[in-house]
């Protein structure tokens, strides 16, 4: 029979411990909330006020509901007071010694049964145990900031952790209408794990001035749905916060990915740490503000240069293409779509239309408008019905060879000063132009699929890219109501680089046995909001398309933690390929 835990102590009442102090009190637990001094107390009462008022006036609680939420939290200075709790929760900062410490004290004061839990987001538990006569009943128990909001917490056992201890611990957190996911102990559990080797991967890319602020959050936002940008992020953590957690599992794991940034380290010493110091990558009105104040980053882009875009040719039939294609015409832009047979160009051309019809049946599209759409575009197989466009963009097969026979084939035929794009996901745009005579017309223009539905375009410029080029690609995706961002000529560009290398990282955990595929996807979806866990993002995308971005990334940067997963490797030469075999890292073919 689970034990019945009804009062519980919690030690710390910064955001993340009185936030636990409001997750139990709202549950009907009695708290006792222990801080260092009055000013403690005070600081630790004033969040819980502030918190629990915020969720009367949003509706999600009652005056008297919260009066009664309030009057379970008895407010102490004193350890002592905690004699008598059934489980104690440890919530001060990230500090081994400090930790251990409080844990040596609680072991004096408590009764023999109770149950110790660190909210730790990257320390040993099992190094906190052991400072204790009772390491087999010290669990963590990682809530996640906002603790009142966020669903996830991570249930951390030991090896001398006893079996019963985490049965009970899981029955608390489902009864505190959590979502708990058991795993075993090292830096960084599961969502930080993989959370935190992108964030920093983010840093560096801020830090050698490959992208600006504002580009690299828009890029994740807006390319693969998350809700904040790994910048804006950092800035809401705390960057000291960010530095600790990354320097903790740098050393446990020795991956130079996880090694902090030494941007991060600058920045904390000279007090920049994010939302609460009012200051990090971005400016806010006031400490714990949300609101950015600092200015965008400039443009360089001067759109003034822009050259005249009116009518635009697409190479390629498959989806990319169709997408792309829809895109223009739908904004008024005459099309033409270049197929190698003039039946592959029908049924492009077919694919269109299906798609605009079903806009039309959802209401998003007026039936004139759609067949203006598809009136505005003309199939064509020869390369020379593409002499007169304005803008060409490549869709074909991600195939280094085929791309760069297609760019010679426009060099040829295509008039002067019309721009030629590709819309690689991973190889050298550079490449491409130099299959032409005019490598300064050559960009990247990077959609993401389903084209006419993403917002993010990656434009991406080569040494070699003249500045009005930018500026026209710039003019057209303001015209197709797209949002820009800007990188250079290197492998993933931003999206890819920053996603492909967490989902590797996942692979690696799932293939060392640490955590089970659907675990981690819960942890990521509930922990971090994000849109897809590791696992289902894999599938949906592709084993063999992931691997190989993958060993581009690898080959490019020579990262030893860039290394395909054996795991996935093994995988794809299975022909496990994913929802498209019906069968990834999970089964699909029952469903």
């Amino acid at each position: 029979m689970a034990r019945e835990i009804s009062s519980v102590g919690v030690i710390g009442l910064g955001t993340m411990g009185a936030g636990i102090a409001e997750v139990l009190a709202r549950s009907g637990v009695s708290v006792v909330a222990v801080e260092i001094d009055d000013d403690g107390v005070h600081r630790g009462r004033g969040h819980l006020e502030h918190s629990t008022e915020r969720a009367v006036s949003g509706g999600k609680l009652d005056a008297d509901g919260r009066s009664a939420l309030l009057d379970r939290i008895r407010y102490t200075t004193s350890l002592a007071e905690l004699s008598d709790v059934d489980l104690v929760i440890e919530a001060i900062p990230e500090n081994l010694e400090a930790k251990s410490d409080v844990f040596a004290q609680l072991d004096k004061i408590t009764g023999p049964d109770t149950i110790f839990v660190s909210n730790t987001s990257s320390l040993s538990i099992t190094e906190i145990g052991v400072h204790t006569a009772r390491p087999g009943k010290v669990v963590g128990m990682h809530f996640f900031n906002p603790a009142p909001i966020l669903k996830l917490v991570e249930i951390v056992r030991t090896v001398v952790t006893e079996p019963d201890v985490v049965t009970d611990v899981v029955a608390f957190a489902e009864r505190l209408g959590k979502t708990p996911v058991v795993i075993g102990d090292r830096a960084g559990f599961i969502a930080n794990a993989l959370l935190f080797g992108y964030l920093n991967h983010a840093v560096r890319m801020y830090e050698q001035r490959y992208a600006t602020r504002e580009d690299l959050d828009a890029a994740m936002r807006f390319g693969c749905g998350y809700p904040m940008g790994p910048l804006a992020l950092l800035d809401l953590i705390g960057l000291d916060t960010a530095y600790e957690i990354l320097d903790t599992m740098y050393h446990q794991s020795r991956n130079r990915l996880h090694a902090p940034a030494p941007l991060l380290k600058q920045m904390i010493t000279a007090g920049l740490l994010g939302r609460k110091t009012g200051q990090g990558f971005y400016t806010y009105d006031e400490p714990d503000s949300p609101t950015v104040t600092d200015a965008v980053t400039a443009s360089t882009v001067d759109t003034a240069t822009a050259r005249e875009v009116r009518k635009v040719g697409v190479v390629g039939t498959g989806t990319m293409a169709t997408g792309i294609v829809e895109v223009f015409a739908k904004r008024g832009y005459e099309v033409i779509l270049r197929a190698r047979s003039a039946e592959k160009a029908a049924a492009s051309v077919a694919r269109v239309k299906k798609s605009l019809d079903k806009a039309v049946v959802k209401g998003k599209l007026s039936e004139e408008d759609a067949a203006a759409a598809l009136g505005r575009i003309s199939p064509a197989v020869e390369f020379e019905e593409l002499a007169d466009v304005d803008l060409v963009v490549e869709a074909v097969a991600e195939d280094l060879a085929v791309k760069q026979a297609v760019f010679a084939a426009l060099d040829d035929v295509v008039k002067p000063g019309a721009v030629l794009a590709t819309t690689t996901s991973s190889l050298p745009v550079i490449e491409c132009a130099a299959a032409t005579s005019r490598p300064s017309d050559v960009v990247g223009v990077h959609f993401f699929n389903p084209a006419p539905v993403m917002k993010l375009v990656e434009v991406v410029s080569t040494i070699a890219t003249a500045p009005d080029v930018i500026a026209t690609v710039d003019a057209v995706c303001a015209a197709v109501g797209k949002h820009p961002v800007h990188c250079g000529d290197r492998a993933g560009f931003i999206v890819n680089a920053l996603l492909f290398p967490y989902l590797n990282d996942a692979v690696k955990m799932l293939e060392a046995h640490y955590a089970e595929a659907d675990d981690i996807d819960t942890a990521m979806k509930v922990g971090c909001g994000l849109p897809m866990g590791p696992f289902e993002l894999l599938d949906v995308v592709g084993l063999d398309v992931s691997l190989a971005i993958q060993r581009t990334l690898y080959n490019e940067f020579r990262e030893e933690g860039f290394a395909p997963a054996p795991l996935l490797e093994h995988l794809v030469t299975a022909g496990r390929l994913g929802r498209k075999t019906g069968k990834g890292f999970k089964d699909y073919s029952a469903r």
